[in-house]
């Protein structure tokens, strides 16, 4: 990878379809969780899952390759940020930063009250980075995810 190479910050394209499995298969894997029932689902059909519904995915692309995704899921008052990654190689440069940056533009353009997320206590970096952006920890909460420990939001 080019480091000079900009990285665009883009909409989801069918064209990412196979990226956006890989990306999401790699993080799930890397972390050492297994893919579930709603991981599977979101992962085969993003359009179904992320877009019919309202909400949108990011894709970071550079030259052309993605290298990071975060997508937004339509909730009553908002929003809830899920399934973001960024490449091993590309870490370190701000990516997920930029792509929680895109869903909280999206969010507010949409007049989303607040964004919502639900994560994993050992995924200290991206709680880092939650933390600094403004969300704040909630109570646990029923969840889907057998990995989900920790709950966040942040109010628009």
């Amino acid at each position: 990878m080019n480091a000079e190479s900009p990285v665009r910050i883009v909409d989801y394209n069918p064209r990412h379809a196979t990226a956006w499995a890989q990306l999401n298969e790699a993080w799930l894997a890397e972390g050492g969780f297994a893919i579930e029932a709603k991981d599977r689902r979101s992962i085969d059909d993003p359009e179904g899952v992320f877009l019919v519904p309202g909400g949108r995915i990011f894709i970071a692309e550079r030259d052309g390759a993605a290298v990071g995704c975060c997508a937004l899921i339509r909730l009553e008052d908002g929003f809830e940020v899920s399934k973001m990654t960024v490449t091993p190689a590309a870490r370190g440069r701000g990516l997920a930063r930029r792509l929680l940056d895109a869903c909280e533009a999206a969010a507010r353009q949409a007049q989303a009250k607040r964004l919502y997320l639900e994560t994993n206590s050992g995924l200290a970096p991206a709680i880092a980075l939650y933390e600094s952006v403004g969300f704040i920890h909630l109570p646990a909460r029923p969840t889907p995810y057998a990995r989900a420990d920790v709950f966040m939001e942040k109010r628009l």
